[in-house]
């Protein structure tokens, strides 16, 4: 390995050893989808070596092919010599990335910064939007803090160690209890709070660690220097500002309010229950003084935190490494002193205080309800004036897509802190007599998912009986593709099915949409009936009709079951995603798609594997253009064509215009320029287009994930692929071929045709001087006597 690295370093092109215009080498630079792959699998080869890059990700060639660009022979001119780029590891490596599914809101409200739609001139309100999905972050991780100060605080310390049946129960709790120690230091009701504050507190400090370690590991990597671009709206997408991918300053000062807005969390709950028994009639006017002063300083903390989560986002326009050092380090450390103020105020004698029912927690859940449901109706306020400014007919929900998406990660956020308090509940009170239990507003919560379930069925039956019609449609067509063929009804029907299911990708919007509508409507109601009733559902319905006290009472208890069982799958999973590789990988395809995008708005999502991935690309292919002066086609496969483009956008224009650009079951259209039309929407793909010196997409209509360009006026996507490659068996293919999907694209003639082409299109001399080769290359397929040519397929409607 050392050895063909240093072979590599004498004649490789980041070596400089060879000067422009003296080799000429054609460069395929591949990249690899979602799931993830070795480099032997994608050079077909087992002996790879490591070129550049380190063990999270790197470059390989074959072993044959190191000094390709010192030594080029023959063989090696037939064909583009291929490279390697695996990132897999950024986003499934070691067994700690289990434990981000934990993270799982934060990364899905971070999407919904990134799914505003396209406007020009619409700077106040594109900023707007931007504040207020960073507002809705800042909540979820203020939910998460007082679910661990809801278990650890009320549950634990101040409802079960204070209750004497409870705390037999469970030994660990005896030195907190006032009756199994007989009255201990620690079982004042203001230490147990102070001590079991250090739960919700090392939570804290663990998300503020990860978020920093993350960002070293993943996020530093500084993209190439280029010029400060002007003011203004500049170009149809900032994927190809300097600073996209380094947001450093931005993150840093997330991080800092966050963390900050999680110690003062802990603190309010802390001292507000010591201050409240202060504040009773005949209480110590002195600590009555203190419990005012803390509270008004925890406030002014917390407006603080709001304005530096108000301020400017990202900047995008340069590489800005500077840091806000005021709010960065002293934010943090002003909380924490207040935490600390808050911990010695509440631990303070007060002699006859006890704990009776639960800590105010229904005020402080009720209230970060309240406020998302309002942030979640304004953003669809502002996307939709942003989408009429310049409206896409291809994006989902009308521009609505970020707000659907941010009261989804909202629901998450309520699910996962539900089910962590009604599971230590239960746990705790195995009688379900001793203690009072969660707040009231947490069961209402879990009492609207059956309804919600119910809802979810109904629509996943109507797109059954949608793919069930589309089935059945698709088999004329199958029979037309194949019109030389002896039908074979399994074989059409298998075929057709494939198409159909593949299809309903294109319905995904619509799932979305029911989804996030009847959460806000079913979480507006129960917020409603908490508040109203101060009593669960079964309690509020007694009296009523029996029905409905029956489906009160049902919806309640199942409720309850699922939320504790869908929490208890959750960890499971992530024990088995810690142990098992292959289960790691497949919650790594959930990342290689949520993580995409860098981290604009919540500074605790999974770190952006991107902004370490685009960079890398960057740099290779333009020091080794730079270096060769060789034709180069970066080819992208599923995500890793979301790479690439993002990577040709990040170079100069002159680098750009020595680039080919080859895609194949992309969802840079179907899914990234419906989703996130701002930045890739019809204008900036068009842009890739005319940017780059030539740009093919191959698809299938039996894939799921990649689709067609459509762009208008551009040859850029061939006619939809034969899947499979023959219907039955031939000369050819003697076996019976597969279904290939979203798969092995390389399989199909088609695949290296097309490469040839743009590799021929990429010679020194003007395209239309090549002979032989056309303008633009063929939209058909090649004749081949074994494969059949496709019929024109029309575009699907958008959904």
């Amino acid at each position: 390995m050392e050895r063909a690295q240093e072979k590599a370093s004498a004649g490789r092109p980041d070596g400089h050893a060879t000067r422009r215009g003296e080799s000429e080498t054609a460069l395929e630079l591949l990249v690899h989808g979602v799931g993830g792959t070795t480099p032997q699998d994608m050079l077909n080869d087992p002996r790879t070596v490591r070129i550049t890059g380190d063990r999270t990700a790197a470059v390989f060639r074959r072993a044959d092919d190191v000094d390709a660009e010192h030594s080029p022979d023959d063989r090696r001119r037939d064909g583009p010599v291929p490279e390697a780029y695996v990132w897999c590891n950024l986003t499934s490596g070691n067994g700690t990335r289990a434990l981000w599914l934990l993270l799982l809101p934060f990364m899905v409200v971070n999407l919904a910064h990134w799914m505003r739609p396209t406007a020009h001139g619409r700077r106040r309100t594109v900023r707007l939007y931007g504040l207020l999905v960073r507002l809705a972050a800042l909540t979820l991780t203020v939910l998460l803090v007082a679910a661990a100060c809801e278990v650890a605080l009320d549950l634990a310390a101040w409802q079960c160690a204070g209750t004497a049946a409870c705390a037999d129960r469970h030994s660990w709790l005896g030195f907190l209890s006032p009756t199994v120690s007989d009255g201990g230091w620690w079982s004042a009701p203001g230490r147990r709070l102070a001590l079991a504050a250090a739960v919700p507190t090392a939570l804290t400090v663990l998300l503020w660690y990860l978020s920093r370690r993350t960002w070293s590991d993943y996020e530093s990597q500084q993209p190439i220097e280029r010029a400060p671009e002007p003011e203004g709206d500049g170009g149809p997408t900032a994927l190809g500002r300097p600073g996209f991918w380094y947001g450093r300053r931005l993150v840093a000062r997330l991080r800092a309010a966050h963390t900050a807005a999680g110690l003062i969390t802990v603190a309010a709950a802390v001292g507000s229950a010591a201050a409240r028994h202060d504040r009773r009639p005949g209480g110590p006017a002195a600590l009555g003084t203190l419990g005012l002063l803390l509270e008004a300083a925890l406030a002014l903390c917390a407006v603080a935190v709001v304005w530096v989560v108000c301020r400017r986002g990202r900047s995008e326009r340069r590489l800005d490494r500077k840091l806000d050092e005021r709010f960065v380090r002293r934010l943090p450390l002003a909380a924490l002193a207040l935490l600390a103020l808050a911990v010695v105020y509440a631990g303070w004698e007060r002699p006859g205080w006890t704990s009776q029912g639960r800590l105010p927690g229904d005020t402080t859940f009720g209230g970060i309800a309240l406020v998302q449901g309002l942030l979640v109706i304004v953003l669809g306020v502002v996307a939709h004036a942003l989408h009429r400014t310049d409206p896409d007919r291809r994006a989902v929900l009308r521009g609505l897509g970020g707000p659907a998406v941010a009261m989804l990660a909202c629901a998450l956020g309520g699910v996962m802190s539900g089910g962590v308090s009604q599971r230590v509940s239960d746990w705790l009170d195995g009688t379900g007599a001793s203690i009072e239990g969660p707040p009231v507003l947490l069961t209402w919560q879990a009492s609207v998912i059956p309804p919600l379930l119910v809802v979810l069925l109904g629509l996943f039956g109507w797109l059954a009986h949608r793919a069930w019609r589309l089935a059945r449609a698709e088999r004329t067509a199958v029979a037309l593709d194949y019109p030389d063929e002896n039908q074979d009804r399994a074989r059409t029907r298998r075929i057709a099915y494939t198409r159909a299911m593949a299809s309903l990708t294109d319905r995904g919007p619509r799932v979305v949409a029911v989804t996030s509508g009847v959460t806000l409507l079913l979480g507006a109601g129960a917020l409603v009936g908490a508040l109203a009733t101060d009593e669960t559902p079964g309690q509020a319905a007694q009296g009523t009709y029996p029905v409905v006290h029956g489906a009160a009472e049902t919806s309640q208890a199942l409720g309850s079951w699922l939320i504790g069982l869908g929490f208890i799958l959750f960890v499971t999973w992530g024990r088995r995603a810690y142990k098992d590789a292959a289960a790691r990988r497949t919650i790594g395809i959930l990342w290689d798609v949520g993580t995409f995008w860098p981290r604009a708005s919540h500074p605790f999502a999974p770190p952006c594997y991107a902004e370490r991935a685009v960079p890398d690309l960057t740099w290779r292919m333009a020091t080794w253009t730079r270096a060769t002066g060789g034709r180069l086609v970066i080819s992208g496969h599923s995500q890793g064509s979301v790479l690439a483009a993002a990577a040709a956008w990040q170079l100069a224009p002159s680098a750009r215009k020595r680039v080919a650009l080859l895609t194949y079951g992309s969802p840079l259209e179907r899914l990234y320029g419906r989703w996130f039309p701002a930045h890739f929407g019809p204008a900036a793909l068009s842009s890739l287009h005319r940017d780059v010196d030539c740009w093919r997409n191959l698809y299938r209509l039996t894939d799921p994930i990649g689709g067609p360009m459509r762009l208008p006026g551009a040859h850029v996507d061939h006619a939809p692929l034969m899947d499979p490659l023959a219907y039955g068996r031939t000369a050819l293919l003697p076996l019976p071929a597969p279904i290939l999907g979203h798969s092995d694209y390389q399989a199909d003639p088609v695949f290296a045709e097309e490469r040839r082409t743009l590799l021929a299109r990429l010679r020194p001399e003007a395209p239309s001087e090549l002979p032989g080769v056309p303008a633009e290359p063929p939209e058909g397929r090649p004749n081949h006597p074994d494969l059949p040519s496709p019929r024109p397929h029309p575009e699907p409607p958008a959904a």
